[in-house]
């Protein structure tokens, strides 16, 4: 018996996202491709692989079984065409889930150098505010914001974005301007909150060769970096946020920094990837490209979670 190593990547696929559609989307080929091959792989083995309802996409126990083996010959089949492709041109789609403000500001503007370089790529980016979960959902890279998360997953650390306090003029001119630590008793923060309003607003600031919370009235909280921000400029708080998202909102005018001596902890940017080994190319391609544009702008490393 000779079994069909498209199908088997297939079933993978279709294993670890749950989806027909989504392993369709992910490898770049129609549903109904999906469906056949999945089909013929089932008649092939002689067994039942997966249940298929209208909502969910389950292993049975002999796609259990299977599962392992065909993550392990899909790996090595993976690897060993990388062995004989080093000097042919990368194609293919790459999921990718970005950080809004990295996408928007530093990573998407440059993305034209990326394509003129491997035309025949394609890239799939996803800018949600909210934590994806990568082999879930089918990305081949996270570029990560804070605390890393998935331990299942390998990460590359690939430095930290300093932070700056900001408020809008117009705050100011309502609140005046804070000089010193004490001066926050008089102050909003904006409130930024994944669980909306589960946790306390609070001011993070230099302490004792470590960071401290000093805690903050909030007026509004929000779960989103673009709405942290766009609460700022509104004059609702004080925010604490990368220096790389502020600086051109200060050079404007919309923000103004304050308590420059005070800032928070550095975010630390991690660089996550699903492939365990066996990354290929095109994913090889694109996460070096991320770090080479992200180099620029991010100190050495050090720092700990917060805000997208």
């Amino acid at each position: 018996m000779s079994v069909d190593l498209e199908s088997l990547k297939i079933f993978v696929k279709v294993a670890e996202l749950g989806s027909f559609t989504r392993a369709g989307e992910h490898l770049g080929v129609p549903k109904a491709r999906v469906s056949l091959r999945l089909s013929a792989l089932e008649a092939e083995l002689g067994v039942r692989l997966l249940q298929r309802t209208t909502r969910v996409v389950r292993l049975t126990p002999d796609g259990e079984e299977l599962l392992p083996r065909a993550r392990r010959l899909a790996r090595e089949a993976d690897e060993l065409g990388a062995m004989f492709q080093g000097g042919r041109a990368l194609r293919g789609r790459v999921r990718i889930d970005l950080p809004v403000h990295l996408a928007r500001d530093v990573i998407i503007p440059r993305l034209p150098e990326l394509l003129a370089r491997h035309p025949q790529l394609e890239v799939l980016i996803s800018t949600t505010d909210r934590r994806v979960e990568p082999l879930r959902e089918g990305f081949d890279c996270v570029l990560r914001i804070g605390a890393p998360g998935d331990e299942q997953l390998v990460g590359k650390r690939l430095g930290v974005l300093r932070m700056m306090n900001c408020a809008s003029p117009s705050y100011l001119r309502e609140h005046g301007t804070p000089l010193r630590l004490e001066d926050l008793d008089r102050h909003l923060i904006v409130h930024y909150s994944t669980k909306l309003g589960a946790d306390a607003p609070s001011f993070e600031h230099p302490h004792d060769g470590g960071y401290r919370e000093r805690p903050m009235r909030s007026v509004v909280t929000v779960n989103s970096a673009d709405a942290y921000v766009a609460a700022c400029v509104a004059g609702l708080g004080i925010i604490q946020a990368p220096r790389i998202g502020m600086l051109a909102r200060v050079a404007e005018g919309a923000l103004v920094e304050v308590l420059p001596a005070l800032p928070c902890a550095p975010m630390p940017v991690t660089l996550l990837h699903t492939h365990e080994r066996s990354v290929p190319r095109r994913v090889r391609a694109v996460m070096s490209w991320l770090a080479e544009v992200l180099s620029p702008h991010l100190d050495a490393p050090g720092g700990r979670d917060m805000p997208r």
